[in-house]
């Protein structure tokens, strides 16, 4: 047997509020919500889902991981616009603004960045 990518764990404080947030965000559903763990995916079926766990400390520097989201190039705009009213911020990692994508940070500060669609990264 093969292992696969079960869940995505983030940290947080709020963890209803940074699931409701990153739910809202990927266009997906609260599956299961408990009082120190809050899981969201697409559906029970899902390969891959996010689980949101307590977090005792602020976060302090940039997430040595995170999410790339990408949708069709026509609509980034507008999917960052709604991003930012869901409760993102515009992120500074340091980027030079030649970059071809978008960072942006939760409501807990955690970047993550709006990228080009795959179809768009050959020729």
């Amino acid at each position: 047997m093969t292992v696969s990518v079960h869940h995505i764990v983030v940290d947080a404080h709020d963890l209803p509020g940074l699931a409701r947030f990153w739910a809202d965000a990927l266009r997906w559903r609260v599956l299961s919500e408990r009082e120190r763990e809050v899981v969201i995916g697409p559906d029970l079926l899902a390969p891959v889902g996010i689980c949101f766990m307590p977090a005792e400390e602020e976060k302090r520097v940039k997430n040595r991981l995170h999410l790339d989201l990408t949708c069709t190039a026509d609509e980034r705009e507008a999917e960052i616009e709604r991003l930012l009213a869901l409760g993102a911020r515009r992120a500074d990692v340091g980027q030079t603004g030649e970059e071809t994508w978008t960072v942006l940070a939760d409501p807990e500060d955690n970047e993550f960045c709006v990228v080009r669609p795959k179809s768009t990264l050959t020729g």
